[in-house]
């Protein structure tokens, strides 16, 4: 393949782990030089604008460049390569090739979405890769990498970065580009716990009560599509769960919030002539 990004700036197809991508220079911008044939790796890249008065000689040196902190190494350096995503993701792909369920190390429930989702012929929107291997990550860390001795250093540093950032909550970010289906992507999170919650009751790796925090109130409304009772919900419209399935889904307890409700309140006395005043 010899295209440019500017003659063809979209080399992948939604719905297939992507293998091509555009070389960009040390500001990250687009080269117009033939991609390459491989997924890019996890890096963290901010754009540096160019200045709009470039001098020659000595004054080039001083156009700004990306300063990542102590992790960098040399003056040059440019990228801080996320190590340990490449690293889950190189785990991954193996894992995902894996041809047969009984393989997976997953429960029959988790085999059962999987399938589902990587092979189901859908009659309106088929999950895009990206959605299917952010809920694929997690279920791989949770039921798969959880239970085997040679994932213990991923786990380790996770449970380490939790524990500067807060360590009285593990967390795990998924982070997905603007349009990418988040919504989805939650909603096949809830199924897959859910499910598994319902159908084994007695393991500590699963839940059927969630606390979903929007941004705001236009947020929230949209993400009413992740209660099951709501007409329109994900679970049915979007066909994330066989139908032996939906009756599993409706036993989640959801509640959806703004994040506004955990700001403190202030408090204030009031005098018996004002509480009067502000009855009704």
């Amino acid at each position: 393949m010899s295209t440019s990004f500017f003659e063809r700036p979209i080399l992948n197809s939604p719905y297939a782990a992507p293998n091509w991508h555009h070389q960009l220079d040390t500001n990250g911008q687009p080269q117009n030089l033939p991609p390459v044939n491989k997924r890019r790796p996890s890096e963290e890249i901010t754009p540096v604008p160019q200045s709009k008065k470039r001098k020659s000689g000595a004054d080039v040196a001083s156009t700004p460049t990306l300063d990542l902190g102590a992790e960098t190494a040399g003056d040059q350096q440019k990228y801080d390569v996320n190590q340990l995503v490449n690293e889950v993701r190189g785990h991954m792909e193996s894992w995902r090739a894996l041809k047969n369920p009984q393989d997976w190390r997953v429960t029959p429930a988790t085999a059962r979405l999987l399938t589902h989702w990587r092979s189901y012929n859908f009659q309106n929107q088929r999950p895009f890769f990206c959605q299917i291997e952010a809920a694929e990550t997690l279920i791989w860390l949770t039921e798969v990498a959880r239970g085997e001795k040679k994932y213990k250093s991923i786990l380790d540093r996770l449970e380490a970065a939790n524990k500067d950032a807060n360590p009285e909550i593990f967390r795990l970010a998924l982070k997905m580009a603007t349009g990418s289906g988040k919504t989805t992507v939650m909603a096949m999170l809830i199924a897959w716990q859910t499910v598994n919650s319902v159908r084994s009751p007695g393991s500590d790796k699963f839940s059927r009560g969630f606390l979903i925090v929007a941004p705001g109130i236009t947020i929230k409304d949209r993400l009413r599509v992740l209660l099951p009772e709501d007409t329109d919900n994900y679970y049915r419209t979007r066909e994330l769960l066989p139908a032996d399935m939906m009756p599993d889904i409706a036993k989640a307890k959801i509640v959806i919030t703004n994040y506004h409700a955990f700001k403190l309140r202030e408090t204030m006395e009031v005098s018996k002539t004002g509480r009067a005043l502000a009855q009704p």
